[in-house]
C-alpha cells in the first residue's frame, strides 16, 4: 500500500476520486453560474440567435476538451515533482537542467510572474462565486435585490473566520456535496435538452468556426466569456499532489465533464427557445433551468458549492505562499498546520485576512457577478500561458522530447490561450486591470525579497571566514574558554562561519564544548524523506557541520533535526543543554549598488514583518540567543 506525505496509508482510489470532486473541481464546477450568461449579455455579448447559441456551445465544448482534457490531464499532469504539481513545481522542473544563464533567469522571472498572478485569482474566485450564487435570490423575489451584497459579504466573512479551525472536518462533507451539485447540474441540463435535442449538434466544430468568421468583433469579444468555463483548470494541476493524477482524471471524465457540458447544453437550449429572456437584467439561464419550487434549495446548494470552490482557492493560496517562502521568494510568515494527517492543510493568518479584505473590497466595488466577470479570466489566461511555456521547456530539456513531439500540442495550446488572452485583454478597463495590478505588485514583492536576501548574503559573507579556517584557528588558540553544553549556530551558508559565532567570541569570549554550524537547505523537491533530512560531518574534535534538507512543501524543525542526527549518526548531546545562536540583521537602505532605493525600503519593511527565525525554525523558547548586525544594501 502506498503512503501519503504524512506517513499514513494512502486512501483508496474511490476516496481520492470523491475528495478530488470536493477540492479540485470546486472552481470549475461553479462556472455554469455565470460563464454562459457572460457570452450573451452586455455590450460585448452576441445576440442569442439559434446559430450563435450553437457556436458558443461549440466553443465551450472544444475549449474544455483542448485545455482541460488534453493539455492538463493528458500532458501537464505528467510533469510532477515527487507527485506534486503546480506552477512552482513545474518551474523547478523546467530550469533544473539549465545552466545559470540569461535564459534560466528569464524563465525564473516568468514562472514567478505566473505564481504571482495566481494570487489575483485567489482573490476574485471567492468573490465572484459567492456573489453569483447569492444573486439567485433575485429570482425568488425582487425584495432580496438590495440584500445581495450584504449577504455575500456576510458569507465571505464567515468563510474566512472559520479558516483558523482548518478544513479537515469540513473536507469530509466537500465530496458528497459536490457530487450532489454535479448531479443537479447534469439533471437540470437534461430536463431542458429534451425540449431541443438538436442542441447536441454543437459538438460539430464548424459551428464555432462559423461564429468566429461571421460574428464580427463581438464573436471575438465573446471568447472572454467562453474562457470562464476553464478558469479552474490550473487548480487540477496544483492539487495533483493531494489526490494523484489518476483519481483526478477519473473524476473529470466520469462526473465533472459530462455534468458541466449537459448543463451548458441545457442553458443553450433554453436560450434558443426563449432568447427574449435576456432582456431581464436579473435573468440567469442557470437558475431558470429549475422549477420555481426548486429555486430555494438550488440557491442554498449553489451557495454551498461556491463556498467549497472558495475554500479550495484559499487553501491553494496558502500552499502557494508556503512554497514561495521555502523557495526564498517571500519573507517568513507564521504557518500553522490544521491537520495531523494531511500536510497540505495549513493556515497562514496574514494571507487569510488579506484575502478577506480584498474580497470584500471587490464585492463592494463591482456589486454584481456580471461586473466581476470582466475582472476574471485575464490573470488565469496569463498563468496558463506560463504553464504551457514551462511545460514545453521541461519536455525538451528535462525529458529530451524532440521538437516535433513537444511543439505541435504545446504550440496549439499556446495559440488558443493567446487568443483567449487577447479577448480578455479587451476587458482590462472594465475590471481586468485588478488581477494584473495584484500580480504586478506581488511580482515586485517576490523579486525584491529574492534580490534583497542575495544582497544580504553577499554582505554577510564579506565579513566571515571559511568554517575550516575558523575551527583551525580556534584549536590553536589557548585563550578561548570552553564551557559545558552544545551551541548551535544557524548559518545561511554551509561553508562560511556565521556572524553570530564571531560576535559571540568577540563579546562573550567563550565557546561551548560542542559547536554545530547548522544550515537549512530548501531543495527543489517538494518532500525530503526524514531519513535524508539530516547530514552531519565532524570538522574537528568538538566542531560539526550539519545540514538540514527540506522540500519546499515542508517546514524546518531544528530540534527534530538534532534528534535525527543523534539517531542516524550517533551525535551525542543533551537537549536541555543546547543553546541556539541566531544572527539578527538590521537592514539599512543605502546608495550602494544593489537595488533601487525604493526597493531597498520595501525590502526593509518586509524584513520587519517576517516571522522571527526562532519561531520559523521551531527553536525552544528560552534557549535562543540573538546577536544583531547592521547591514547596508
Amino acid at each position: 500500500m502506498s503512503q501519503n506525505h504524512s506517513g499514513g496509508p494512502r486512501p483508496s482510489t474511490r476516496a481520492l476520486v470523491l475528495g478530488s470532486l470536493g477540492v479540485v473541481f470546486g472552481d470549475i464546477g461553479t462556472s455554469p453560474l455565470y460563464s454562459l450568461r457572460e457570452c450573451f449579455k452586455g455590450h460585448h455579448g452576441v445576440p442569442p440567435t439559434a446559430e450563435n447559441v450553437l457556436g458558443v456551445l461549440s466553443l465551450i465544448f472544444w475549449t474544455l476538451t483542448l485545455i482541460v482534457s488534453v493539455k492538463y490531464l493528458a500532458y501537464v499532469m505528467r510533469a510532477d515533482r515527487n507527485g506534486e504539481g503546480g506552477i512552482l513545481a513545474l518551474l523547478a522542473l523546467a530550469v533544473e537542467k539549465l545552466p545559470p544563464n540569461r535564459k534560466r533567469t528569464v524563465l525564473l522571472l516568468v514562472g514567478v510572474g505566473g505564481a504571482a498572478l495566481l494570487f489575483g485569482d485567489g482573490i476574485i474566485t471567492p468573490a465572484i462565486s459567492v456573489l453569483s450564487a447569492v444573486e439567485g435570490l433575485n429570482l425568488i423575489t425582487p425584495v432580496f435585490e438590495k440584500y445581495v451584497v450584504p449577504i455575500t459579504i456576510g458569507i465571505l466573512i464567515s468563510l474566512f473566520v472559520v479558516q483558523r479551525a482548518g478544513t479537515e472536518k469540513m473536507g469530509h462533507w466537500f465530496g458528497p456535496i459536490t457530487v450532489i451539485w454535479f448531479a443537479a447540474l447534469g439533471l437540470a441540463g437534461v430536463s431542458s435538452i429534451v425540449n431541443d435535442p438538436g442542441i447536441f449538434s454543437c459538438v460539430n466544430p464548424l459551428h464555432a468556426v462559423h461564429l468566429l468568421l461571421n460574428g464580427g468583433w463581438k464573436a471575438f469579444f465573446v471568447l472572454g466569456g467562453v474562457f470562464l468555463v476553464v478558469t479552474g483548470g490550473e487548480a487540477l494541476y496544483a492539487d495533483m499532489g493531494h489526490f494523484g493524477a489518476r483519481p483526478i482524471r477519473i473524476a473529470w471524465f466520469t462526473v465533472v465533464f459530462p455534468s458541466l457540458f449537459l448543463n451548458y447544453l441545457g442553458q443553450g437550449a433554453l436560450l434558443r427557445q426563449n432568447p427574449s429572456l435576456l432582456e431581464d437584467e436579473h435573468f440567469n439561464p442557470f437558475f431558470q433551468l429549475f422549477p420555481s419550487w426548486a429555486l430555494i434549495p438550488m440557491v442554498a446548494l449553489a451557495g454551498a458549492a461556491t463556498v467549497i470552490a472558495s475554500q479550495a482557492l484559499i487553501t491553494g493560496t496558502y500552499s502557494l505562499t508556503l512554497q514561495a517562502i521555502q523557495l526564498g521568494y517571500l519573507p517568513r510568515l507564521a504557518v500553522r498546520h490544521t491537520s495531523a494527517h494531511t500536510r497540505g492543510q495549513i493556515y497562514i493568518s496574514v494571507i487569510n485576512w488579506m484575502l478577506m479584505f480584498a474580497c470584500i473590497a471587490l464585492v463592494e466595488s463591482f456589486r454584481s457577478a456580471d461586473a466581476l466577470a470582466a475582472a476574471y479570466g485575464i490573470a488565469v489566461t496569463l498563468t496558463m500561458l506560463v504553464t504551457t511555456v514551462l511545460f514545453y521547456i521541461a519536455a525538451r530539456y528535462q525529458w529530451g522530447w524532440s521538437l516535433w513531439k513537444a511543439l505541435p500540442i504545446m504550440g496549439l495550446c499556446f495559440a488558443v490561450e493567446l487568443t483567449f488572452f487577447a479577448a480578455n485583454a479587451t476587458k482590462i478597463l472594465d475590471g481586468g486591470w485588478f488581477p494584473l495590478v495584484v500580480g504586478a505588485a506581488l511580482f515586485i514583492v517576490m523579486t525584491t525579497w529574492r534580490t534583497g536576501r542575495r544582497l544580504v548574503a553577499e554582505r554577510l559573507e564579506m565579513g566571515t571566514l571559511p568554517q575550516e579556517m575558523l575551527v583551525e584557528s580556534l584549536q590553536l588558540s589557548q585563550r578561548t574558554i570552553r564551557v559545558p553544553g552544545t551551541a548551535v549556530f544557524m548559518a545561511s551558508n554551509s561553508g562560511r562561519a556565521p556572524n553570530a559565532i564571531m560576535h559571540n567570541l568577540k563579546h562573550n569570549k567563550v565557546l561551548h564544548e560542542r559547536v554545530v554550524f547548522l544550515t537549512i537547505v530548501t531543495e527543489d523537491h517538494p518532500i525530503v524523506p526524514p531519513s535524508k533530512q539530516a547530514e552531519l560531518r565532524e570538522l574537528a574534535p568538538g566542531f560539526w557541520r550539519m545540514s538540514g534538507h527540506y522540500g519546499y512543501l515542508q517546514e524546518p524543525d531544528v530540534p527534530q533535526l538534532l534528534r535525527r542526527a543523534k539517531n542516524h549518526f550517533g551525535f551525542e548531546y543533551n537537549p536541555q543543554d543546547v543553546t541556539f545562536f541566531l544572527g539578527r540583521e538590521t537592514i539599512v537602505p543605502s546608495e550602494e549598488p544593489g537595488m533601487a532605493i525604493w526597493r531597498e525600503h520595501l525590502f526593509t519593511f518586509l524584513s520587519r514583518i517576517a516571522e522571527p527565525p526562532g519561531s520559523f525554525f521551531r527553536l525552544p523558547e528560552g534557549r535562543v540567543v540573538e546577536l544583531g548586525v547592521r547591514i547596508k544594501i
